[in-house]
């Protein structure tokens, strides 16, 4: 976990002073947190990489906007979620076109979709199902062990609405990976 808080406003105070490596050293820190959230969100190990510099980037240019009253990791949290989330709807429409595409193009010679055997593989694919705002959710909670209230503060919502998008996203990932065994979990 990142160094003592005062260390990390001093880095912050230095990183707007002017010191480029005052800001390295906070990016080290939290890099990767950072890059597990982005790519729990994303899917993708080179999209969570070019992701994970860009909401390092903007942390920069936004350092200003940081407020001491909450964590820096949530702030960052925060800027990482969001550009997850355009990112994958930007995918969405992507996928959208490229589905009507083969629709149009490949009329009946569809193909089912065989996932692998592996059980961290088949979640880490369910989650790309669930709408953006569950998945955040489900990360935020399960894999970066955020408490409700520290998930809604990073997505902008109430601890009841992180409560119904995790109570939704479980029930559908429940669906989704019904036909694995206990077995293989």
């Amino acid at each position: 976990m990142a160094g003592s808080a005062d260390n990390e406003f001093q880095l912050i105070e230095k990183s707007l002073s002017g010191d480029p490596e005052a800001y390295a050293m906070l990016v080290d820190q939290y890099r990767i947190m950072i890059q597990a959230v982005v790519f729990r969100m994303t899917g993708s190990y080179q999209d969570a990489e070019e992701l994970t510099q860009d909401a390092f980037l903007r942390g920069y240019h936004e350092l200003r906007s940081f407020k001491r009253d909450s964590k820096f990791s949530s702030w960052l949290y925060q800027i990482a979620v969001n550009l997850s989330l355009d990112w994958r709807r930007r995918e969405n429409r992507r996928e959208s076109i490229r589905q009507q595409w083969a629709a149009e193009t490949m009329a009946d010679k569809g193909s089912d979709v065989v996932f692998p055997d592996e059980i961290s593989h088949r979640l880490q694919e369910s989650l790309k199902y669930l709408p953006a705002k569950q998945r955040a959710a489900i990360v935020l909670t399960a894999y970066e062990n955020q408490t409700h209230a520290e998930a809604a503060k990073t997505l902008g919502c109430t601890e009841a609405t992180i409560s119904w998008r995790l109570f939704a996203a479980r029930r559908k990932l429940k669906r989704i990976l019904k036909g694995i065994t206990h077995d293989q979990l």
